[in-house]
């Protein structure tokens, strides 16, 4: 009988073996490693080319959830800082944000239109390795204010949760383990997938702003029904302060306390691709993204600093001063304190929980911002191993971090002031810097100073923060630390890569590798990028066909590869071709020497169908000391490290380009 053989009727077909469970793991874990991970879709996320943007108000709602978050623990810092003075502290404050940050974001929005914020202007600055280390610094004092985001909105959104006068007995004094448990919530959200949320922010704010307006608009009803505690607030300023000109000073030197009332500019540049823009907007000029990012920072500077002004008063005048302390009822929670005493505690929990959502949101919109900040430039630069791509390892650090931060500081929105306002300060500083010197730059004298002078401003206020609270610092320097050490045992291991993004032969490159892949598998000679005269290279081609016994006949090319930044981690390389001095020449310009030759051998190999073979001399010098030149400058002893290159880029020895040393 003829046709398909039967199965025997007692035959089962085998299930599909099932991968290990570590593997599973591994796969979960690292789902999205490519270089599309570098783009985490969260609120700070870059939007894909078909993103249409959201309207620069909806967008200042996403920017909102950190900014306007504040007010939920401002006010009684502020208390704690200043004392009676807190108003005249918070009037400089708002003073520095409409005149000094404002105008230097708005400069950042001008400058760095597509998300890159101050950090890209610095990084264009300083050449060389200068520029990366000085980059990697800025990162660790990134890092510093998105993960006290992170916990110190916990705290206080835990802070809230405690006091709130329906909360279970049990909850009482378990602060560290709410905020511990808040902070768990916001990793598992990432682990899950955190997609854009621009609504559910426009809600939050929506509603935040909402009630605070209501808090703030009965409490000056308060005051207004009762002039009294106007006068006894004055007196006893006056009391405490010999004349108008001494509050005056004080305040002055007390403000640097309260800077954590700026957070949230540097995120709204980054959010700048999340914004329509106009039609005619490209990557290179978008005009109307840039006009709409500068509303967006207006209105938002504009509303914060009328809440941050009515609530420091309504607070001051309100509140009795032993409130503000560690275990007061309005430690951490000054407006909720008064929405409870004059709105009664129904509506006080209503606040309550638009408070807790509000904090705990703007620690997703940091930990997005940590997730588009760090594979933005470390895998750029070499210095961060692969898995960084992948978004879910990295939630994992975070969260880890915060947890150590939060036990550290035992969840106290106190303790952890000092070092929020130190990372803030320090963004806003070299974002004043920046814009100092992109000025400058273009001719603007008056400009120029007037950012000078900001500039100035805020390094008084970060070095008065760092002496009054070092904590922020040790912090930051701890995450510099890390970063620097972490980035450059990263860049030393992916040393041995190819590092080409790509490899383009232009037309005369083309032609003299297609003519002499006719007579057979391509032979390149390495040689010095320098010009050589005719004499010099007729000696180089004799001696390599003598000492590495090129065969006779067989045509040449000269590879040479010219090094400008040896900084840079991966490159396009563009191979030119020239015949000059009798030889024809393959030129190209790369980050480093031995790196370049293999990826521009593996790119021939694919071009002809054959395995190509480079000839190179020894180089005299100490072995370790080649290998810090190639580290550093690009260069050193090229033959065994374009042979270990090829060697980890092509397993199989019978297609690995061939390495000849004479």
């Amino acid at each position: 009988m003829t046709g398909t053989q039967m199965e025997p009727p007692d035959t089962v077909a085998a299930p599909p073996a099932r991968e290990p469970a570590a593997r599973r793991w591994r796969a979960w874990l690292l789902d999205g490693l490519s270089e599309h991970s570098a783009r985490h879709p969260g609120p700070h996320g870059t939007p894909p080319q078909e993103h249409k943007g959201h309207s620069w108000w909806r967008v200042m709602c996403l920017t909102g959830v950190d900014y306007f978050s504040t007010l939920g623990y401002q006010p009684g810092i502020a208390a704690l800082a200043a004392g009676l003075l807190s108003p005249m502290a918070t009037l400089v404050l708002i003073a520095l944000t409409l005149l000094g940050a404002l105008p230097v974001y708005r400069r950042v929005a001008k400058e760095s239109p597509n998300g890159e914020g101050s950090i890209a202007m610095l990084e264009r600055l300083l050449p060389w390795w200068a520029g990366k280390i000085f980059v990697l610094v800025l990162l660790g004092f990134a890092a510093t204010d998105f993960m006290i985001t992170i916990t110190l909105s916990a705290a206080d959104a835990s802070a809230h949760v405690v006091e709130n006068p329906f909360a279970p007995d049990w909850l009482h004094g378990s602060n560290l383990w709410i905020t511990l448990a808040l902070v768990a919530a916001l990793g598992a959200v990432f682990l899950k997938g955190f997609k854009e949320a621009i609504g559910v922010a426009v809600v939050l704010v929506a509603v935040y702003l909402t009630l605070n307006l209501v808090v703030l608009a009965t409490a000056v009803g308060k005051i207004a029904t009762e002039p009294v505690v106007v006068n006894d607030w004055w007196h006893a300023m006056s009391a405490e302060h010999s004349s108008p000109l001494a509050m005056v000073g004080v305040a002055l030197l007390v403000f640097p306390k309260l800077a954590l009332g700026m957070s949230g500019f540097e995120t709204g540049v980054a959010v700048m691709p999340q914004i329509t823009g106009d039609a005619s907007d490209t990557y290179a000029k978008p005009l109307g993204r840039i006009r709409d990012t500068r509303k967006l920072l207006t209105t938002a500077a504009l509303v914060m600093s009328g809440f941050l002004l009515v609530s420091s008063l309504a607070t001051t005048i309100l509140i009795p001063e032993a409130e503000f302390k560690t275990g007061g009822d309005a430690n951490g929670r000054a407006l909720a304190y008064l929405a409870h005493q004059h709105l009664g505690e129904a509506f006080g929990t209503v606040y309550d929980v638009s408070t807790i959502a509000i904090l705990w949101f703007a620690g997703a919109s940091a930990t997005a911002g940590l997730l588009n900040l760090v594979p933005r430039y470390l895998p750029r630069y070499g210095m961060a191993p692969e898995w960084t791509r992948a978004v879910r390892p990295l939630v994992l650090i975070f969260v880890a971090i915060a947890f150590f931060i939060t036990w550290w500081f035992d969840a106290d929105v106190d303790a952890q002031s000092g070092a929020y306002a130190t990372g803030v300060l320090v963004l806003m500083l070299s974002a004043s810097f920046a814009s100092t010197v992109a000025v400058l730059h273009r001719g603007k004298r008056a400009a120029a100073l007037g950012f000078g002078a900001i500039t100035a401003v805020f390094a008084y206020t970060l070095v008065t923060n760092v002496i009054e609270r070092p904590d922020g610092l040790k912090i930051a320097l701890l995450f510099i630390l890390a970063i620097l050490l972490s980035s450059f045992a990263s860049r030393v291991h992916r040393a041995f890569e190819l590092r080409a993004t790509e490899v383009i032969f232009d037309e005369a490159a083309s032609r003299f590798i297609d003519e002499a892949a006719a007579s057979g598998p391509l032979r390149l000679i390495a040689n010095e990028p320098q010009e050589h005269s005719t004499r010099e290279y007729r000696a180089k081609e004799y001696s390599q066909r003598e000492e590495t016994h090129i065969p006779d006949g067989r045509p040449v090319l000269f590879l040479e590869v010219f090094v400008q930044n040896s900084s840079d981690f991966t490159t396009e390389l563009t191979v030119h071709g020239d015949e000059k001095h009798g030889v024809r020449r393959l030129r190209v310009e790369g980050a480093v020497v031995p790196n370049t030759i293999a990826a521009v051998m593996m790119k021939l190999r694919e071009r002809t169908g054959e395995v190509p073979h480079a000839y190179f001399n020894w180089t005299e010098g100490h072995p370790l000391s080649h290998l810090l030149r190639f580290l550093v400058f690009g260069d050193g002893e090229v033959a065994p490290v374009t042979r270990e290159v090829l060697r980890r880029a092509e397993p199989d020895l019978k297609r690995r380009p061939r390495v000849h040393v004479g």
